[in-house]
């Protein structure tokens, strides 16, 4: 009787062990993809469809910050918005600036972000939930929109 009662503890030792270990191991990887995130990454290229159908490259320069916390903040700068124009998309920048910050959740099996916009240049923005997917290039961070009207994509490279 004692005998079983020992291998009972030992087992029950064993399997909690083992789901301590792998509740760990998730969280690393979750922190691992939180990890490539967080930092301060510069404007690599933006890429926007134009009339023709085909992407073209916008000249900009821009600023994106996540932090471990879950805060983000983008800037992105149209250097020659034609004509005093807006070059950019009008839902996200005016008078060729675009400015935002808010809370970022990571979602790693869909290869996506929700970036809650909490102000913004744009205000029509503020409150607003924007979807979006990544996949990590080399030392790029390359993101676009989940909406089926938005046509551009982005790459960032940290400093």
């Amino acid at each position: 009787m004692k005998r079983l009662l020992s291998l009972c503890v030992m087992s029950l030792f064993i399997c909690m062990t083992a789901m301590t270990l792998s509740g760990s191991q998730e969280r690393d990887v979750k922190d691992g993809i939180r990890d490539r995130f967080v930092g301060a990454w510069r404007l690599a290229w933006l890429e926007e469809q134009g009339a023709d159908g085909k992407f073209h490259r916008a000249d900009c320069a821009g600023l994106l910050v996540y932090t471990r916390d879950g805060h983000m903040s983008v800037q992105v700068m149209y250097r020659n918005p034609p004509g005093g124009t807006n070059a950019a998309p009008l839902q996200y920048a005016q008078g060729g600036y675009e400015a935002s910050f808010g809370t970022y959740e990571i979602d790693e099996r869909a290869h996506s972000f929700t970036y809650h916009v909490e102000g913004a240049l744009v205000r029509t923005l503020i409150g607003k939930d924007l979807a979006r997917v990544f996949d990590f290039s080399g030392k790029q961070l390359i993101v676009k929109s989940t909406r089926p009207d938005e046509h551009w994509r982005v790459a960032w490279e940290h400093y």
